[in-house]
C-alpha cells in the first residue's frame, strides 16, 4: 500500500498513509501531521502526495526518493514519478537515511546488546534441543518462545532451519523434518528487541562429525578471525570481505562459498534484517565505531551435501570490535 513520509528541510514531518496505520502512527511516532487517503477504485495517492507537496512550497525543488525501499512498489514508483512530473526534480538518495542510521547511538547500542542476549539464550535452545529424533518444529518453536519470553520481538524475516539436503540453503523452507541419526541441522536467527537485531548462524552435526565437516569447520573460523582483524575503524567494507574470500580460495572452497559475507543490522522491519551496507568485493564504505555488523561464514559442499556456517554479530569500537554474542564458537555435536 502507498505510504509516503516526507521530511523537509526545516524538519517538518508529514505522514501520507491509510487509515490502518493511522493510529500505528500517532502510538508509535513522533509525527503529529499525519494525512490519510481514501481506499476506493482508482485510487492514486501519489496525486494527494503531490498536492501535500504543494502546499509545503516544494514545488520546483530537487526532492529525494528512497526508490530502493521495499514498501514502495515498481507500480506505486511509476504512479510517483508520473504525478510529479514536470513538478519537482526526483533523486534517487535511497542511502540517505541509512548513512546516518549506520552509527548506532549509545541509547541504540543498550538495545542491541539486549538482542544479541536474546540471540544467545536461543543458541542454547538449540545445543539442548537438536539431537536425532527431535522435529525441527520443535526446535523453531523453542528458539522463538525464548526470545519472546525475554522481551523480545518478532524478527524482520523468518529464522532459516534446514536439515539434510535443506542445511544447504540459507532461506527459509516450509519443510520440517526430524533429525535422522546422522544428520546436519543449519540455523540462522536473530535475537530481535524493540526492532534491533543481533543475528547468528550455526551448522550442528547430528551423531557424528566426518572429516570433511571438521575441516570446514575449521576453515570457517579461520574466515571468522581474519574478518574480525579487519573490521576495524579506517578499513573499508569491501576489504572484510576480501580477507574472508582469501582464506576460503586458499582452502579450496571458492565454488561453497558466498560472493558476500554479511551486513549491517539496525532496527528493521518486514520482510528482512539485513541493513545497509553488505560486505562485498570493493564496497568503499569506510567502517567507523558504533557501527553493527553480522558477519557470516558459509560452506555449501553440493558435491558432498554438506554445509557449515558461523556467523555472529559484532559492534565496531574505536579499537576495534566486540563480539556481541557470548557463546562458544565451537562445533558442537547434536
Amino acid at each position: 500500500y502507498f505510504q509516503c513520509l516526507i521530511l523537509t528541510t526545516k524538519g517538518e514531518l508529514v505522514l501520507l498513509t491509510r487509515v490502518p496505520d493511522l493510529r500505528q502512527a500517532q502510538n508509535t511516532s513522533i509525527i503529529k501531521d499525519i494525512r490519510i487517503w481514501v481506499d476506493k477504485d482508482n485510487a492514486n495517492p501519489a496525486n494527494e502526495l503531490k498536492n501535500i507537496l504543494s502546499e509545503l512550497n516544494l514545488e520546483k525543488s530537487n526532492l529525494g526518493v528512497e526508490y530502493e525501499a521495499y514498501g514502495l512498489t515498481g507500480r506505486n514508483a511509476i504512479r510517483l514519478n508520473n504525478s510529479l512530473n514536470n513538478f519537482a526534480k526526483l533523486h534517487d538518495k535511497s542511502e540517505l537515511v541509512s548513512s546516518l542510521r549506520i552509527i548506532k547511538s549509545p541509547a541504540e547500542i543498550v538495545y542491541v546488546k539486549k538482542a544479541a542476549e536474546l540471540a544467545d539464550n536461543a543458541l542454547e535452545v538449540v545445543w539442548k534441543y537438536a539431537h536425532a529424533g527431535q522435529e525441527e518444529a520443535r526446535i523453531l518453536a523453542e528458539m522463538q518462545a525464548t526470545i519472546f519470553k525475554g522481551g523480545g520481538d518478532y524478527p524482520a524475516n523468518e529464522f532459516i532451519i534446514g536439515s539434510g539436503k535443506n542445511a544447504l540453503l540459507c532461506r527459509y523452507q516450509s519443510e520440517k523434518r526430524k533429525l535422522d541419526e546422522i544428520d546436519q541441522l543449519s540455523l540462522e536467527w536473530a535475537g530481535t528487541y524493540k526492532h534491533y537485531h543481533s543475528a547468528m548462524f550455526r551448522t550442528v552435526p547430528i551423531g557424528k562429525v566426518n572429516d570433511k565437516q571438521k575441516k570446514m569447520y575449521k576453515a570457517c573460523v579461520e574466515a571468522l578471525k581474519a574478518c574480525e582483524n579487519k573490521l576495524k575503524p579506517g578499513n573499508k567494507v569491501g576489504e572484510v570481505f576480501d580477507v574472508h574470500a582469501d582464506v576460503f580460495d586458499r582452502l579450496e572452497y571458492k565454488k561453497s562459498r558466498m560472493n558476500a559475507c554479511g551486513y549491517s543490522l539496525g532496527a528493521t522491519f518486514a520482510p528482512n534484517w539485513m541493513d545497509w551496507p553488505m560486505l562485498y568485493t570493493g564496497n568503499p564504505v569506510v567502517l567507523a565505531p558504533g557501527m553493527v555488523f553480522f558477519m557470516h561464514m558459509i560452506l555449501m559442499d553440493s558435491d558432498n551435501q554438506l554445509a557449515m556456517n558461523l556467523g555472529e554479530t559484532y559492534l565496531v569500537t574505536k579499537s576495534g570490535n566486540e563480539r556481541l554474542g557470548k557463546k562458544k564458537l565451537d562445533l558442537v555435536l547434536g
